[in-house]
C-alpha cells in the first residue's frame, strides 16, 4: 500500500521532534555481506534486516536515512527492499533519501519525480555544484533537500575546506529555509559553530557520529540552532545497525539508538 500524501519535511521534522524529543537520524545503509546470518537466507535479506531495525528503533528516531547506493548494489531485489522500507517507516517519521544527486534540467526533474512521487520520500541529499538549476525542480515540487556543504569525509579538505563551504552556505541562504538545509559533517568539529552562524534557522543533517569518529556532545553543543527547535538531525548508520552481528541485532540497534536519542 502506498503512503498517503504527507506534510512537508519541514513540518514533519518539527512535529516528530516535539513528539520524540530526539534529534537522531537512523541511517539505513545495509550491505548484504555484512548482514547477520539470521537474515542471509531470507528471500530479501535487506528488507528482513531493515524491517527489524525499524521496528526496534522507531521510538527513538526523529528521521530515517536510507542510502540509495546500498539498495542499487543488490539489484532489483535491493530496490524492492528500498520501496518496502520506505513504506514500512511510520508515517509520522520523515524519510531522507541519501542520493547526493546534482544534475540540471529534465535529468534533475526525473530524479525529483522518482524520489518524491514514486518512492514517496520526504527529503533528499543534493550536490549543489552545478548551481541553482539543481535546486529548481525541488522547489517546484515543494520538496526539501539537504545540500552538501561541509562533509565528514577526510578528503573534504580537497575542496570544501578550501573556502568553498562558506560560499555554499551563502548560496543556500538564497533559498527558503523550509526547502533547503545543509549537510555538515560531525568530524568538522572546529567548523560546526561557524557553519551554524552562517546558516541560522536551517536544518543541519550531521553525519559522521560514531563509526567515523564524530563526537556527539560536540555536535550538540556547537551545531544546535537557537530556540525551541534544534534544527539538527544527528545521523548514525553503522554504529546503530551493525551494533551486533548476531540474532540480537535489532535489540542492540535499539540500545545504541536510545543512547543518541537521550544524550
Amino acid at each position: 500500500m502506498a503512503k498517503t500524501a504527507s506534510r512537508s519535511f519541514w513540518h514533519k521534522y518539527r512535529q516528530r521532534f516535539q513528539a520524540a524529543k530526539s534529534v537522531l537520524c537512523v541511517g539505513l545503509d545495509p550491505e548484504v555481506a555484512k548482514l547477520p546470518n539470521c537474515v542471509q537466507n531470507a528471500a530479501n535479506p535487506i528488507w528482513e534486516f531493515n524491517q527489524a531495525i525499524i521496528d526496534s528503533t522507531a521510538p527513538y528516531a526523529c528521521a530515517y536515512k536510507p542510502n540509495l547506493a546500498f539498495y542499487l548494489a543488490d539489484g532489483s531485489r535491493g530496490m524492492e527492499a528500498l520501496y518496502r522500507t520506505v513504506e514500512a517507516i511510520p508515517e509520522e517519521i520523515p524519510v531522507i533519501l541519501d542520493c547526493k544527486v546534482g544534475d540540471i534540467g529534465s535529468t534533475m526533474s526525473g530524479y525529483v519525480s522518482a524520489f518524491f512521487n514514486s518512492l514517496q520520500i520526504d527529503a533528499i541529499t543534493l550536490n549543489p555544484l552545478m548551481g541553482q538549476d539543481v535546486v529548481k525542480p525541488v522547489l517546484d515540487k515543494g520538496g526539501f533537500a539537504f545540500a552538501l556543504c561541509l562533509t565528514s569525509n577526510p578528503s573534504a579538505v580537497d575542496f570544501l575546506q578550501q573556502g568553498l563551504a562558506p560560499k555554499i552556505a551563502d548560496w543556500i541562504c538564497q533559498f527558503p529555509a523550509d526547502n533547503i538545509g545543509a549537510v555538515i559533517g560531525a568530524t568538522q568539529s572546529s567548523e560546526l559553530k561557524t557553519m551554524r552562524n552562517l546558516l541560522p534557522g536551517r536544518i543541519f543533517l550531521v553525519p559522521g557520529v560514531g563509526a567515523q569518529g564524530g563526537d556527539l556532545q560536540t555536535v550538540l553543543s556547537e551545531a544546535i540552532d537557537a530556540g525551541e527547535i534544534p534544527n539538527i538531525l544527528v545521523n548514525s548508520s553503522r554504529g546503530i545497525i551493525y551494533a551486533s552481528s548476531g540474532a540480537d541485532f535489532a535489540a542492540a540497534a535499539a540500545r545504541e539508538a536510545r543512547k543518541i536519542a537521550t544524550a
